[in-house]
């Protein structure tokens, strides 16, 4: 009985490892589609978003049952919520890389984004998909380190998003208003897709070692008006941040 228990526990991360792949693939070809203005490709990211939300319900169908059926408690119910988590930010970075190839398909034949912004949407591109593809190595690998570089990634996403604002509010910015607004949305996609920030039941059970693993800076402290910054795996920090919460629940 309790093999079977287990084998459920293990077949989540096998669902969650897939959901990354497609998610990170989702992101790979509509990052082609919005800077060659690919049609072809863009709808098959938006066709194939179902199947990233078909393995959400199953995994979410999956975490229900055995929860009701094995009543895990302490370790393993931090595990099972965490995960349950997870699988809503992944099903959410599908959304964003469909919202990224419904804007190729709205400007197609022309792209979206202009020459000047190219090579910046090649690095926030790259940049998502190498954190996806992290992400996915930690919930299999269980590495917490590799896990701790996620949010490090996510900084380098920021900064290329407020790139993109010092661009559009240059008085060099020639493109019109529906580009700016085509160029506002596309790296908000980008941003959310690295940056999934909520409070959650999941954020609140991180264990103490994943807790210890950011030292909060004085920066933090300002940004969050003199008080104590929150930690990894608390409110309002990075979806990955689960991530990090799951691998070192595991160990």
């Amino acid at each position: 009985m309790r093999d079977a228990y287990h084998e459920e526990l293990a077949a989540l991360t096998d669902r969650l490892v897939e959901m990354t792949r497609l998610v990170r693939s989702a992101m790979s070809r509509g990052t082609t589609a919005l800077l060659d203005a690919d049609l072809q490709l863009a709808e098959s990211v938006i066709s194939q978003d179902a199947e990233v939300d078909r393995l959400h319900q199953e995994l979410e169908a999956s975490i229900f049952e055995l929860m009701a059926t094995q009543q895990p408690v302490a370790v393993d119910l931090r595990t099972v919520i965490t995960a349950l988590r997870m699988a809503a930010d992944l099903e959410r970075m599908g959304d964003l890389a469909e919202h990224i190839a419904k804007l190729a398909r709205m400007r197609h034949p022309e792209s979206a984004i202009p020459a000047e912004l190219r090579d910046t949407f090649v690095e926030m591109g790259a940049i998502a998909e190498n954190l996806i593809t992290k992400a996915g190595s930690c919930i299999a690998s269980r590495d917490i380190d590799l896990a701790k570089e996620l949010e490090d990634d996510d900084d380098a996403m920021d900064r290329r998003h407020r790139r993109l604002f010092r661009v559009l509010l240059s008085k060099d910015w020639e493109h019109g208003i529906e580009a700016a607004i085509d160029i506002t949305l596309a790296g908000r996609y980008y941003e959310r897709y690295a940056t999934t920030p909520y409070a959650s039941p999941a954020t609140s059970c991180t264990s103490s070692r994943v807790r210890a693993t950011r030292t909060p800076s004085p920066a933090d402290a300002t940004a969050h008006g003199g008080a104590e910054a929150p930690v990894l795996g608390g409110p309002g920090l990075p979806a990955f941040s689960h991530v990090a919460g799951f691998v070192a629940r595991a160990e």
